[in-house]
């Protein structure tokens, strides 16, 4: 019996750095760049803008241009996003690789 009650902390103290680390995913920022840096998003990790800039010398381009400017940003900062997620799961799995497409529940 000691040893399932070992398994059982070990499971609680896994699932205690699974709550912690999602908690500092969604706090942690990552910022999105397009335009040589013309255009930048700030994205948490639960993928929700916090904060876009765009350089005043955009202003007088065609809509089309900044359109696509702020899609390539956003985009950027998703990818850094998803980037820190599965380093951070990495990490709390001690390098054990997931299945490919596996998602933790983020």
């Amino acid at each position: 019996m000691k040893g399932l009650g070992d398994m059982m902390k070990q499971a609680q103290a896994m699932q205690e750095n699974m709550r912690k680390m999602q908690e500092d995913l969604a706090n942690r920022e990552m910022c999105g760049e397009s335009g040589a840096g013309m255009v930048k998003v700030v994205m948490n990790g639960r993928h929700d803008v916090k904060n876009v800039e765009i350089a005043d010398e955009l202003m007088s381009e065609e809509k089309s241009i900044l359109e696509d400017l702020l899609a390539a940003a956003v985009n950027d900062a998703v990818r850094k996003v998803e980037q820190a997620n599965q380093e951070m799961v990495g990490d709390l799995t001690g390098g054990f690789q997931m299945p490919p497409g596996f998602k933790m529940p983020f």
